[in-house]
Parts: structure tokens; C-alpha cells; sequence
């Protein structure tokens, strides 16, 4: 007779295989960046959203286009412009002359990838609706609450350059994503390689992207995430962490620290750790797991004051810190 254990860890290596399945499908378009797909899946496995800066043009969009495509999942692009309104998102009521009432129109925010493009362009109300339909997984459209398409993964993207004619997302919104990952330039060999192969020379659909998973199967890969075994000492490592970015006594960048990570921090380094053991095929979380989400999870969430900003003191640079004062299990 097979045990549950055995069982277990058959499903764990069942999602580590798609998972590698689903990484090889991608770097058929996406060269390099390898950290990022690896940021992008943790989020996935997390139920959660991911927040991105990177600079134009280092293939954000075509990343989801081609996440969507190798998980069998429906993706959708929203452009943000200051003009945008929460019913070019949302949905909205029209009247039908066929079937002569008014009928609810869904919008683009019903697909199970969607790519919110320069999100802090679009002004408050409508960042908010957007964040609203990220936390509750639902849309109002004229006093009717309709379910979002499971799973459902937001990617929102913030261009790091210009300032002029944007809106501030502010704290408590942005503590909504799981992740806030860096997307950065590729290594030159890999640049030499994008463009001998890039999106402009041969459309999306000659790369032939193939299906290796399924909406259902990604599911079934969340909830395996929550049963991976998280020990007390690692929780009680996640929330020292945590901790500290609030003790600013306790460290040396600790002045430049104005705010520090909320006990969702906390929830999102534990569930963050367990994607990261059960992308490398294990059933317990070690400490190098919480160390490897550490700085996803918690950069968009420690708030410098004026003076570390102008020191040109980064939310990476107290993580680093952070890390390596708090004792490891």
C-alpha cells in the first residue's frame, strides 16, 4: 500500500517537472532572465500578484504573453493612461437592442493572466478598482458580482524613468502584491541572442508555445504549495525578520527605515518559502528558501524616509542587512 508520504512526494516531483516543463516553453521567446520566470511561477504557486519595474523594452510583455501560452491560461494586456476609468477595466451596461434590455459587458480584467501596463499612470480611483478586483477575485458591473477566472495572476508593471504625469501608487495598495521584482538588462551574450531571434522579426505564434499544463492543473499546484511543511523555527525565522525591519534600533541602516513590513509581510515570506522548497522538489522549507523570497517580498514594503533616500540608501541594501544580523535556524 502507498503512503500518504510517498503520495506526497510523487505530487511534489509531478509540479517540479511541469514547472521545468513550463520554464523550457518560455525561454523559447524570453531569453535570460530566468530569475524573473522563477519570481513569476513563486507568485503563481502563491495565489498572488507581482509588482514589476524594469526599464522599456526587456520583454515584460512578451513574458506573460508567453506564461499564458505555456499554462494553457487566458491572458489579457491593459494599457494604463491618465484617461482610463474603472469601467474600461471593470465592465460596463449597455442597452441591447436585440434583446431589448440592458445587458452587463464584462471587461478585460476577466482572463486568468492579465498585464496591467504602467498601472501608476491611471489616476487613484481607477488604480483602486483595479486593486479591489486583485483582492476580492471578483467584478461589480451594475450591482452584480461576477467571479474572476481561476487562477488569477495580476502582473503590474511601473516604468522606473519617468515621473511626469503619473500617480503614486501608495503604500497600503502596493503592499497587495506578493512580489515586487526588479527586472533588469540581459547578461550581452544573451542580448546577442534576443536579437538574432526577437519578436520584431518573427511574430508570437511562430515560436509555437505549446500548452504544458492547465488552469485545473495550476490549482492543484497552489494547494500542494500550502501543504509543503513549514516547521516552527522557520516561522518563528520569518517573523524575526520581519520584525526587524520595524526594530530600527536593532541595525545599522535602521535610521533610514520610516516604515517596516505588516504581518502580511509575514504571511507572504511563510507561503512565498513553500513555492520556493516545492520548486526545488522538497516537502519542507529550509531557511535558504525564506532567504531566496526574502528581498521579493519585502522591498516594495520598507519604507525609507527622506533622509535614506537622499543618502541613496536602497530597500535591498536594509534587506541585506537584515538578513544577515537575524540568526539563522
Amino acid at each position: 500500500m502507498v503512503s500518504k508520504d510517498e503520495i506526497k512526494k510523487y505530487e511534489i516531483k509531478k509540479c517540479q517537472n511541469t514547472l521545468k516543463k513550463i520554464r523550457n516553453e518560455i525561454s523559447k521567446i524570453v531569453i535570460g532572465q530566468e530569475v524573473v520566470v522563477d519570481a513569476f511561477l513563486r507568485a503563481i504557486l502563491c495565489d498572488g500578484h507581482a509588482l514589476v519595474e524594469g526599464v522599456p523594452g526587456i520583454a515584460k510583455t512578451t513574458l506573460i504573453r508567453a506564461l499564458a501560452a505555456a499554462t494553457g491560461c487566458e491572458h489579457k494586456r491593459i494599457q494604463f493612461t491618465v484617461d482610463l476609468l474603472p469601467a474600461d477595466i471593470i465592465g460596463l451596461t449597455i442597452y441591447s437592442k436585440e434583446k431589448e434590455k440592458f445587458v452587463n459587458i464584462k471587461g478585460p480584467i476577466f482572463a486568468n493572466f492579465i498585464l496591467a501596463d504602467e498601472i501608476n499612470r491611471a489616476p487613484p480611483k481607477t488604480q483602486s478598482a483595479m486593486l479591489e478586483c486583485m483582492q476580492e477575485k471578483s467584478a461589480t458591473i451594475e450591482k452584480v458580482t461576477y467571479p474572476l477566472p481561476v487562477p488569477f495572476f495580476v502582473m503590474a508593471t511601473q516604468n522606473p524613468l519617468e515621473q511626469e504625469g503619473v500617480y503614486p501608487l501608495p503604500e497600503a495598495q502596493i503592499d497587495r502584491f506578493l512580489f515586487k521584482i526588479l527586472m533588469g538588462y540581459p547578461k550581452p551574450k544573451e542580448e546577442e541572442k534576443i536579437v538574432d531571434t526577437n519578436i520584431t522579426i518573427h511574430k508570437f505564434e511562430e515560436y509555437d508555445l505549446k500548452p504544458v499544463t492547465s488552469p485545473k492543473d495550476i490549482m492543484k499546484m497552489q494547494a500542494i504549495t500550502k501543504q509543503i511543511y513549514a516547521s516552527p523555527e522557520i516561522c518563528k525565522y520569518i517573523v524575526e525578520i520581519v520584525n526587524m525591519t520595524r526594530d530600527r534600533e536593532k541595525f545599522a541602516l535602521g535610521k533610514y527605515v520610516d516604515w517596516g513590513g505588516s504581518p502580511r509581510a509575514s504571511i507572504g515570506m511563510y507561503i512565498a518559502s513553500k513555492a520556493s522548497a516545492l520548486m526545488e522538489g522538497s516537502s519542507f522549507v529550509k531557511p535558504q528558501n525564506v532567504k531566496d523570497v526574502a528581498y521579493d517580498v519585502l522591498r516594495h514594503r520598507i519604507i525609507l524616509n527622506y533622509e535614506g533616500r537622499a543618502e541613496g540608501i536602497t530597500s535591498e541594501a536594509v534587506i541585506k542587512e537584515i538578513l544577515s544580523k537575524v540568526p539563522v535556524p
